[in-house]
């Protein structure tokens, strides 16, 4: 009568406990893994059915011979965070991509690329995309619309005639690299890039023949190269870019500035351009922009000298001897903009005398 108590009392102990062994082991299935097969020679991937994809956090399937990936591999990897495909063979990405909305790494450097899948776009949690060393022609037109987590975008080492127009919607963006290219032009609309830092355009040699006037309105620019194209004067608005510490413009036939200024230093670069643009030089390309730049700039506080850092050591304010009040140019501010005339500023009269 005594023991019947006990034994029910003892299985009750057992049936908790194979619950929590039971659930424990389904908890560890479910725990986020790292995949590594880099190095390994794969020409193929046969995923198997019954393989769960879905707790697989990052892919590494960088250096192999790969020359596709299977769409039903990718369609089920719902939790990937990082994939890394670089160095491999592919000639094209799978449509299912786009499937991939947590992630925020894709590394497809190193590859035979020629397009990427409008379905990209879907991956809205990307923050890096990492092209370098492939054959792309082209972007998806609306990139810039859907991928508005990009941080770092690498499209270096392709064949890229020109940047979709959308290019100026990633505001998130901080590093752009687009070297070694055929780029004619960068997107005239940049002013919305306001937390970009680190910008790369150089070695698209003969293409590349000017940078736009909005280069200007890169609040946050630190670091800017530009080096061998075929760029003869940099924009009067570089003049603006207070933040601006590392500058390569070599290997271009620079006139304006002329390379005596440019061989002392990115703050006399600076000093001059925003000489000239308050000596009513600017000269931007298309004369429906003559008010907007004036506008914009003013807006955006680029022409007042407190808009360089808030609190600029001694020697900035000596590199920005442009900003003494000792000296009579200075930048424009909004107080004296009513005498400031966008017209006057670019009527025929001063672009001739340029």
């Amino acid at each position: 009568m005594y023991e019947q108590p006990q034994l029910v009392r003892m299985d009750s102990r057992k049936k908790v406990m194979m619950e929590r062994r039971r659930s424990s082991s389904m908890r560890e299935q479910e725990r986020p893994e790292t995949v590594d097969l880099s190095g390994r020679n794969l020409e193929s991937l046969v995923p198997s059915p019954s393989l769960n994809l879905r707790i697989i956090y990052k892919l590494d399937l960088s250096n192999n011979n790969l020359q596709m990936i299977p769409e039903s591999l990718i369609a089920r990897m719902l939790n990937l965070v990082v994939l890394d495909l670089h160095s491999n063979q592919l000639r094209a990405l799978p449509n299912s991509i786009g499937c991939l909305s947590k992630l925020k790494v894709l590394n497809l450097a190193g590859n035979n690329l020629e397009l990427l899948p409008k379905t990209i776009e879907n991956c809205r949690s990307l923050e890096e995309l990492n092209v370098n060393f492939n054959q792309l022609v082209k972007l998806p037109n609306t990139i810039g619309f859907e991928l508005i987590n990009l941080k770092k975008l690498i499209v270096g080492s392709n064949k890229l005639v020109r940047l979709p127009l959308s290019t100026g919607h990633l505001t998130s963006l901080r590093h752009l690299d687009v070297s070694l290219n055929w780029l004619q032009a960068l997107p005239e609309d940049l002013e919305n890039l306001t937390d970009l830092q680190v910008l790369n355009v150089s070695q698209n040699f003969h293409h590349l023949t000017s940078l736009p006037y909005s280069i200007g309105l890169l609040l946050s620019l630190v670091e800017l190269n530009a080096s061998y194209n075929n760029i003869r004067a940099l924009p009067d608005s570089m003049g603006c870019l207070g933040k601006l510490r590392k500058l390569r413009i070599e290997g271009n036939p620079l006139v304006s500035p002329p390379m005596e200024v440019v061989r002392q230093g990115v703050e006399e670069v600076k000093m001059y351009l925003s000489e000239k643009m308050n000596n009513n030089h600017i000269s931007p390309r298309k004369k429906t922009n003559k008010k907007t730049w004036i506008r914009k700039l003013v807006r955006y506080g680029t022409f007042n000298s407190r808009c360089t850092t808030p609190h600029a050591n001694d020697e900035e304010r000596k590199g920005s001897k442009m900003l003494d009040g000792s000296r009579s140019v200075s930048y424009i501010s909004s107080m004296n903009m009513a005498a400031f005339s966008p017209w006057r500023l670019f009527s025929p009269k001063h672009r001739s005398a340029k």
